[in-house]
């Protein structure tokens, strides 16, 4: 029987790690459960070695063995620090076990160090997916694009930061008189902003499946398209936008008509296509119209000056539950712009050059 899971072999520049952890999080012991738990989702993982100077981490070692990790040691010889000896050798052992262990297909690196990018391109270059793991504070910016995947600690669902107490400078006490109460925001300008990331992960979708429909000879899938995404965006997580899991995340952008479901080839992986032409084109090619004319114009209002044009114009005619997500959906397809303005405290929209 064939198995399609993927063999995952963890390496870990503990010290990275548990250090960034530490001063960025305030977790100490560094707790590899939610690493381990979200390697799970993803395949098999056949090794997991973890590389440091274990004198100084006494207590994460009894973790790591209960974890079934493997200790390698890099001791700190006659007090001289070797600050790279640790990056060499869990470099050379990767890509020994790439050569040796032909049957494992992704290697899960944990460190945020930029000096293991080479690593990363070695182990592309002999067809090995690569997913990063480092901790957001303590990554460096080069090394996330480098990977097929990179995990955030931080954003794992199990790791709680824990707020590290301030140190007093000074022991005279000051009295100072009862605070001011501070304006509460407003609801609406916080649900304004989620809008507006919602329209970036719509746009994003959208985009990424327009150039995929342009190279497919078949349907595209959702399975293919969350690749696709994650090769533009190793970072990226539907969760980060409120969603449990891609499926969701298309489901809800398929209510506002930016994307079309459909049976795929197995269970749960649905083909994914742009809803077929149909009346409300016409409804977006007149909001394009009013935009241009306009030149730069405010959301609030827009409508009012849509309906100078066409008096009969509804947004909820074409399926959307409102003009909001009828403006977000002409967004996602690349027909208009829009901004946010905090002056103004609106949206901006335009027409793209």
């Amino acid at each position: 029987m064939e198995n399609d899971d993927e063999r995952i072999a963890l390496f870990l520049d503990y010290e990275n790690l548990a250090i960034g952890a530490r001063d960025g999080l305030g977790v100490a012991p560094f707790d590899l459960g939610p690493v381990a738990d979200a390697l799970a989702e993803r395949g098999r993982v056949v090794a997991r070695r973890a590389y440091a100077d274990w004198s100084a981490f006494d207590e994460d070692r009894r973790l790591l063995a209960r974890q079934q990790v493997e200790l390698i040691e890099i001791p700190q010889r006659l007090g001289v620090p070797r600050k790279n000896a640790a990056d060499i050798k869990l470099a050379v052992d990767a890509i020994e076990l790439a050569y040796e262990r032909g049957f494992i297909t992704t290697f899960a690196i944990g460190t945020g160090d930029s000096d293991f990018t080479p690593l990363v391109h070695k182990l592309r270059e002999m067809d090995k997916r690569v997913i990063g793991i480092g901790v957001e504070s303590s990554t460096s910016r080069l090394l996330p694009p480098a990977c097929d995947e990179f995990l955030f600690y931080d954003r794992l669902p199990g790791v709680e930061p824990r707020p590290t107490p301030r140190r007093s400078r000074s022991r005279v006490v000051v009295v100072e008189p009862d605070p001011v109460p501070a304006p509460e925001p407003e609801p609406e300008e916080a649900a304004s902003v989620e809008d507006e990331d919602r329209e970036d992960v719509g746009k994003l979708v959208a985009s990424t499946l327009a150039g995929l429909q342009r190279h497919a000879d078949g349907p595209v899938l959702a399975s293919r398209l969350k690749r696709a995404i994650l090769r533009k965006d190793p970072t990226f997580d539907e969760a980060d936008w409120g969603y449990r899991g891609f499926g969701e995340l298309l489901r809800h952008l398929q209510g506002e008509r930016v994307v079309e479901l459909g049976e795929g080839s197995a269970q749960g992986d649905p083909s994914v296509t742009f809803p077929e032409p149909g009346p409300d084109d016409d409804a977006f090619g007149l909001l394009v119209e009013v935009v241009r004319g306009l030149g730069r114009p405010q959301l609030s209002g827009l409508k009012n000056q849509l309906r100078k044009r066409r008096p009969d114009f509804s947004e909820k005619r074409y399926g959307f539950n409102g003009f909001l997500t009828f403006v977000r959906a002409a967004r996602a397809r690349g027909l208009v712009e829009m901004e946010r303005d905090d002056d103004l405290g609106d949206y901006v929209l335009s027409v793209p050059r």
